[in-house]
């Protein structure tokens, strides 16, 4: 079927079906479903109508004064359409971004809730939020921290199994293992430490935090602690005298040329130190740390795995002398030690925990070229004005400008471009910051970057 002009004043008015069946009647299959399929409103048709037309006079070239736009396949100066040529979309380019990675792009928290009942749900993890959950419905789970013990003590449940209960602790160390460990290993082993350990306090980041991974080398987490502290981190914390401490842990990434990569990723040590002068220092390596390193780092998964043996013997630290540097982690065999609550009460006492996350952006750019014979008319209904008598059956105004001075010099503003598929489907929508004049003597080439 060829092309055939719609005269609008001739589509019945009586029902949206009734109308439909009058287009259906008159135009090719391809023109009714890219232009008139999807109408659920008879008040649209007129817009379609509009647009189709446009379609058809451009490529009938019956806007002679309007010339033709050239064998591109795009029809002519009226289609609302154009097709990208090769060259018009560039290749994607992949580019690593950082943001702070809790809620609303903070780049560090230093208030902490939890629930105040979640002690009577559980006792070896907790959920951490940014706000009071109790009292503020907008609070959101930012990580979570618990402990996990391989023998299962800490909960409720001895290792024989003699005993009920789920031995909660046990659950939570076989399911780090897993995640985490190569197959055959069933222990994890802290740098420096000699030794497997049997157990280890853990910080996990929610996904809708952390996104894709925690960026390296870009979080610092700060433990309010007993005893006066080790003398090999207190270049790096407060000391806030005879009765607490303040340690501060980094990750060693930046000190790493090395990386370890197993099971769960790449995996990098968890030392005292600093970030705040905007570069990693350490105070002391994972492996020159006495007792082993503090913990193990998986930015791939937002997993910090924390040496609970360094964080609870002093002996490990080499000095007798002092006091625990978090408390003395209870192991009963069949009960609740709720060991999660005392990292909670460090991490929330110690009042910072600064993270950002990373993602890598997939971005594609489409250069959108407006020609001189490009979209210099508007759809708009204020465009043009028609006038109450007819002529031919038609409007005898039609097509008549609003404005005078656009006679031979149609003045429109191009404010955003749209991105559709082959079947004319609305994919995305740039907008400009402000608007660009288009006439038959201006161009333009707007770049379209999607980011996924």
């Amino acid at each position: 079927m060829p092309h055939t002009r719609l005269n609008p004043n001739a589509i019945p008015t009586t029902s949206l079906q009734d109308a439909l069946s009058y287009i259906n009647a008159r135009v090719t299959s391809q023109d009714y479903t890219r232009f008139f399929s999807l109408l659920d409103d008879i008040e649209l048709i007129p817009d379609a109508v509009l647009r189709y037309n446009a379609q058809h006079d451009g490529d009938n070239g019956d806007n002679g004064d309007n010339g033709d736009n050239g064998d591109n396949g795009n029809g002519g100066p009226n289609n609302p359409y154009r097709i990208f040529e090769p060259g018009d979309i560039s290749e994607t380019l992949r580019t690593k971004v950082t943001s702070g990675l809790f809620s609303g792009g903070l780049g560090s928290l230093t208030t902490f809730f939890t629930q105040s009942n979640a002690g009577a749900r559980t006792g070896s993890y907790l959920d951490i939020y940014d706000k009071d959950i109790n009292s503020d419905s907008t609070a959101e789970v930012q990580f979570s921290v618990g402990y996990a013990n391989v023998n299962g003590s800490g909960s409720v449940g001895n290792t024989t199994k003699t005993i009920a209960g789920n031995r909660e602790t046990a659950a939570l160390y076989k399911q780090f293992a897993n995640i985490l460990l190569p197959p055959g290993t069933d222990k994890f082993t802290f740098t420096g430490a000699g030794s497997t350990s049997d157990d280890f306090y853990f910080v996990v980041f929610n996904r809708a935090r952390m996104r894709e991974k925690v960026d390296p080398g870009n979080w610092e987490i700060k433990l309010h602690c007993s005893g006066s502290g080790p003398d090999e981190i207190i270049n790096f914390n407060s000391n806030l005298g005879s009765g607490s401490f303040d340690v501060r842990l980094i990750d060693d990434s930046g000190a790493t040329t090395n990386v370890d990569v197993n099971q769960g990723g790449r995996v990098f040590n968890v030392v005292s130190g600093s970030i705040a002068s905007g570069t990693s220092e350490i105070a002391i390596t994972a492996e020159n740390q006495p007792g082993g390193a503090y913990g193990l780092f998986y930015p791939d998964l937002g997993i910090i795995l924390l040496n609970r043996d360094i964080l609870d013997n002093s002996a490990s630290l080499g000095e007798t002398t002092k006091a625990n540097t978090l408390h003395h982690t209870p192991t009963s065999s069949d009960a609740f030690d709720f060991n999660s609550e005392l990292l909670y009460t460090a991490i929330k006492s110690g009042s910072y925990f600064a993270a950002r996350r990373e993602e890598e952006i997939s971005s594609t750019s489409y250069f959108a070229r407006v020609k001189n014979q490009d979209f210099n008319f508007s759809n708009n209904p204020t465009f043009t004005s028609a006038s109450a008598g007819t002529e031919g059956g038609t409007p005898s105004s039609t097509g008549k400008f609003t404005q005078a001075t656009f006679e031979k010099d149609p003045k429109v503003y191009v404010t955003q471009v749209g991105l559709y598929n082959d079947s004319n489907e609305l994919l995305a929508i740039a907008k400009l910051s402000q608007p660009v004049l288009k006439t038959f003597a201006r161009e333009a080439v707007i770049k379209v970057k999607l980011d996924f």
